[in-house]
């Protein structure tokens, strides 16, 4: 039990220098590097998962088309002068 109290120390204090590092981070930036900043991490909260559920739903759509015309393909055709 004392070594899973140590390594939730350690991730405890690695958080926290993290944490503290980026708020010095932020406190050293001019104005227009820290819009810069907030405006790419928009981007990454917003509108990069909406891209990736686009691409999501049209490759299922599109799989599901290409399973119903690959079905029509691999049906036998009979032939017409075979009885």
């Amino acid at each position: 039990m004392d070594k899973v109290s140590a390594l939730f120390n350690e991730i405890f204090e690695a958080f926290m220098r993290t944490l503290r590092f980026g708020v010095g981070l932020i406190g050293r930036m001019s104005p227009q590097a820290l819009l810069g900043a907030a405006l790419v991490l928009a981007f990454i909260c917003s509108i990069l998962p909406l891209a990736l559920t686009l691409f999501v739903v049209f490759l299922l759509i599109k799989l599901a088309v290409g399973a119903c015309f690959l079905n029509r393909r691999q049906r036998p055709t009979p032939y017409k002068d075979v009885e």
